[in-house]
């Protein structure tokens, strides 16, 4: 019988260790994990092919099993994230702030970790490395139940991560990895108040929507992306069309892909069928608005409201043609998530007010939403993209696996 308690008292007591774990010695244990990673490549890949068949068996769309696909260069890039984080300066210990009060208190505020760190996600086997390595080096212990499509290639990255560990003088619990994947081991988490200092999903909308109603731990919104692009007047339609093919089809299933393309007026009908052109070499479905449809005809599936408010994580793509810039801003308001946006102008002032006016944890001027990512934008690995406003915002690196803690040094001051 699955006993949570055991599992999550483990990793305190790790956590415990790790979080009095020197940064040479921590690093020592990713090293190793980045070494292994590539030297285990074939045991790791066997299993994933194992897991991949599994799921095509079972119906799931081919976005969502690219998720789950793992291949040599797959595995090079998660070690390599690792070697970044290796690289990165440990957030733990380092001061925020210090002064001495005019009763003589020395007052010293630092960083130290969080402690238990769970990780609730579906798929994607990358996170598993990312999570747990992440959480190492920012001196957290972490309990991670990843989804049951990838629980054999979890397994095999988690027992080179726990050997790893020992080998480092490290405890193997601070890293621990599920193997319940059902709703109730979920729920368990969800409810480890005193055992689990926070968690994380990272997931689709039903699955951080569940954790954000039912959890008694803090929990940190990540991952749901309807993410736009709009295209101004001023655009170069060139560049508009290449960044929303990329932001579409390069990986639809990830949370930073384009969901709904929206056009200005003035160039709708001139980018819309070389939009359609290159969309169609990936056999993008398109479901547009009224103009979208008299414009390119039948092949549009009349857009509903729903569609606006979609996460596809597929070959969708809705797109709406809108009479300015102020449109485009609203409409993005009323649908947006939070997570990544994108104006496509040579406008300055457009792209400024566009920065200005919407509110998500990314807005971009001219470049693809699938930059949305800590690799990319310098962090290493993610533990994920956070979509909430307390206390981490977009890519989650070391520095926001950390809190704070006051030294508060006196002479005998009594108040």
């Amino acid at each position: 019988m699955f006993d949570f308690e055991t599992v999550g008292l483990r990793a305190r007591e790790a956590s415990r260790v790790l979080s009095g774990a020197d940064t040479k010695k921590k690093n020592l244990a990713l090293k190793f994990i980045a070494e292994e990673l590539l030297a285990k490549k074939r045991d790791i890949l066997a299993q994933n092919r194992a897991d991949v068949k599994a799921a095509e068996a079972k119906g799931v769309k081919s976005s969502l099993v690219d998720r789950l696909y793992l291949n040599e260069k797959r595995i090079e890039g998660i070690a390599e994230g690792v070697t970044q984080v290796i690289a990165l300066p440990d957030p733990v210990g380092t001061v925020d702030s210090g002064e001495t009060r005019p009763n003589g208190l020395r007052v010293t505020k630092i960083r130290v970790p969080l402690g238990v760190v769970g990780m609730i996600y579906e798929s994607r086997p990358n996170v598993t490395v990312d999570a747990a390595v992440l959480c190492l080096k920012s001196g957290n212990a972490a309990i991670l139940r990843g989804g049951s499509d990838a629980l054999g290639t979890n397994t095999v990255l988690t027992e080179i991560m726990r050997s790893c560990l020992l080998k480092a003088g490290l405890p193997a619990d601070c890293v621990q990895l599920l193997s319940d994947t059902s709703r109730e081991a979920a729920n368990e988490m969800m409810k480890a108040h005193g055992l689990i200092d926070v968690l994380i999903p990272r997931g689709g909308a039903g699955l951080i929507r569940s954790c954000v109603e039912n959890a008694t731990v803090p929990v940190i919104e990540t991952g749901v992306g309807n993410c736009h692009i709009y295209v101004d007047s001023a655009a170069n339609l060139e560049m508009a069309v290449d960044i929303i093919d990329n932001a579409k089809t390069s990986r639809p299933g990830v949370c930073n892909a384009c969901e709904t393309v929206l056009l200005h007026r003035d160039i709708a009908e001139e980018i819309l069928p070389k939009l359609k052109k290159r969309l169609d070499a990936h056999n993008v479905e398109i479901r547009g608005c009224e103009i979208t449809k008299m414009i390119l005809g039948k092949c549009v599936i009349p857009a509903t409201e729903e569609d606006w408010a979609t996460e596809y994580l597929d070959y969708i793509l809705a797109v709406k043609v809108v009479d300015n810039i102020y449109d485009a801003i609203s409409h993005i308001r009323k649908y947006s998530t939070g997570h990544s946006e994108c104006i496509v102008t040579d406008s300055l002032p457009a792209a400024e007010e566009f920065q200005k006016q919407i509110d998500a944890a990314a807005v971009y001027v001219n470049a693809s939403t699938r930059f949305t990512d800590g690799f990319e934008l310098g962090l290493g690995a993610e533990i994920g993209i956070s979509t909430a406003k307390l206390h981490a915002r977009g890519p989650m690196g070391l520095r926001e696996l950390t809190t704070v803690k006051y030294l508060i040094n006196g002479n005998g001051q009594v108040r």
